[in-house]
């Protein structure tokens, strides 16, 4: 069903210009640098912890405030793609994400680092602006793997996070490591604003026009059964991959592998099968459908769960779970937020709520995980995982 939504850009698509051989890498490779701030911190949580003189598990939940930030970003900000110019969005937001990561370097207690991380996660929804703008240009035929490609980069932007991050955390300290993602959060953002097409929206109701996608999220969502399945879903499947990802510096820095910081940052090389199997997913998704592509990526993550769990023993298990983990994923991202982007008429706004509701989820996941490792280790973090899963396909399997 599709949503009346009254605030509709004048547009002409142009999708042979527009999704051109340098467009669509511009856009990939910033989705890429802004995706990776939401997880910078998650590699570095032990060196954080050395420099402030605490714990690694007291500051385990600035991963978690990264994720809410980011909701709240989404909420706020991704639906104004219905309503204004994306060229000065994504100008003005690059910059507040440089300004907020440089003052996350000049921190000087946990507090101060986790209001920093707030604001540049919230902050940093560029990917989900430009999306929706390639999904609109995209030839029908092809849309899924032009959306793919989007998020073939956004991954790998989480993988340099977790791999660079932690490399670089470990050998120049964690500060540098926000001071150079400052830096290439603001070149790479208003390199990107510049070459985005003019765009003519209309406005309505002033400022709370301007903002009412938020208003309209859950009557949207309540009115497309296929949305709302995809914000389920999603949910189920990033909450059990953030679970999962989120902790595992915890088990590889902690007993009975006590790997470095950068050691374990190169754990995060298995998540280069994400950027591998997108295009895959795209591909399979414009040629079977998105339902089949989430089915096979339910059993896959289902499988995951129990290699990991046998993975805080065995390293070879944590491998192949790491893989199989990062495929599910991407497979159901792909899938889920081809048909975000293509069941209504706002998309914007209905690409918001899916990934509000998988980074509700992610983060809601990472919080538990975060208070289940402390009480019951590796194995009540498994337990999270697989609950989320089998709450993401149960509550989607009782409606029709």
């Amino acid at each position: 069903m599709q949503s009346t939504t009254p605030a509709r850009r004048l547009r002409t698509p142009t999708p042979e210009t527009k999704t051109s051989r340098l467009f669509l890498p511009l856009i990939a490779l910033c989705s890429a640098v802004t995706a990776a701030n939401i997880y910078l911190a998650a590699p570095l949580l032990s060196v954080i912890a050395q420099d402030f003189g605490t714990d690694a598990s007291a500051v385990a939940w600035i991963a978690s405030i990264a994720q809410f930030g980011y909701a709240a970003g989404l909420l706020f900000f991704a639906p104004l793609g219905d309503r204004v110019s994306r060229r000065p969005l994504v100008a003005v937001l690059s910059l507040a994400t440089t300004a907020a990561l440089a003052a996350g370097a000049a921190a000087s207690g946990t507090s101060a680092l986790a209001a920093a991380v707030l604001v540049a996660s919230a902050a940093t929804v560029v990917p989900q602006l430009l999306v929706p703008l390639v999904a609109e240009r995209a030839p029908a035929d092809r849309r899924a793997r032009h959306v793919a490609a989007v998020i073939a980069g956004l991954f790998t932007g989480i993988v340099a996070a977790r791999v660079l991050g932690g490399l670089a955390g470990q050998a120049f300290g964690w500060r540098w490591v926000f001071v150079g993602a400052a830096v290439l959060t603001g070149a790479l953002g208003l390199l990107t604003a510049a070459v985005l097409p003019a765009e003519r929206p209309h406005r309505t109701g002033g400022l709370a026009g301007l903002f009412s996608g938020l208003t309209e999220m859950p009557g949207l969502v309540r009115r497309s059964p296929d949305l709302w399945r995809a914000c389920v879903r999603q949910a189920g499947m990033y909450g059990a991959w953030s679970a999962l990802w989120t902790s595992l510096a915890l088990l590889l820095t902690g007993k009975p592998y006590a790997l470095s910081t950068a050691t374990a940052g190169l754990f995060g090389l298995f998540g280069l099968a994400a950027s591998v199997v997108a295009p895959l997913a795209g591909g399979l998704v414009d040629r079977f459908g998105a339902a089949k592509v989430v089915r096979s990526a339910y059993l896959l993550a289902a499988v995951s769960v129990p290699l990991f769990w046998l993975g805080g023993q065995v390293m070879v298990a944590l491998f192949l779970a790491a893989v199989a983990v990062h495929a599910a994923l991407v497979a159901s991202h792909v899938a889920n937020q081809t048909l975000a982007l293509t069941t209504t008429t706002s998309p914007a706004t209905a690409n918001s709520a899916y990934v509000v509701a998988g980074f509700a989820g992610g983060a809601t996941a990472s919080a538990l995980a975060g208070l289940a490792f402390v009480h019951w280790g590796w194995g009540g973090v498994c337990a999270v995982a697989g609950v989320w899963l089998v709450l993401g396909w149960g509550l989607t399997a009782v409606r029709r």
